[in-house]
């Protein structure tokens, strides 16, 4: 991640505690994003984001409590003004559309995340909208 020179502070929102592990092992190799939280469900992480404040926000759709379309929205209409980067399962345009209109910056499929990940964290930091690659051919997803 050469483009970010300071350090990311990143919350990861995810109710799959293997994908977690995934994620995190994933993003270790990378000097400047420091994971300072997880949560495992949509409650859990609006108060966590309004607590700590993170840069980035990875963010799951299914989420037990609240679903990641509503944690977006409560994150962005609060103080805190956190990134979001929806990582998620869910391919549906209508899926996609929404997670944009809640805030979201960026949309990366996990059937993408070992190539889209790494540059989708370094789009959105940088205030640029990124669709995972396997979503591109949706013309109206944006």
């Amino acid at each position: 991640m050469e483009l970010l020179q300071s350090l990311v502070r990143l919350l990861l929102v995810d109710d799959v505690e293997l994908w977690r592990t995934f994620v995190l092992k994933h993003l270790e190799k990378e000097p400047n994003l420091e994971v300072i939280s997880v949560a495992a469900d949509g409650l859990d992480a609006v108060r966590k984001a309004e607590e700590l404040r993170p840069d980035l926000i990875m963010l799951d759709i299914s989420l037990p409590g609240l679903n990641g379309l509503e944690v977006a929205r409560q994150i962005c209409a609060g103080a805190a003004r956190s990134t979001i980067l929806f990582l998620s399962g869910e391919s549906d345009p209508d899926v996609v559309r929404h997670a944009f209109s809640a805030g979201g910056l960026g949309y990366v499929l996990k059937s993408d995340a070992a190539r889209d990940l790494i540059p989708a964290i370094e789009s959105v930091l940088l205030g640029r909208r990124f669709v995972s690659s396997s979503l591109r051919d949706f013309d109206d997803v944006t």
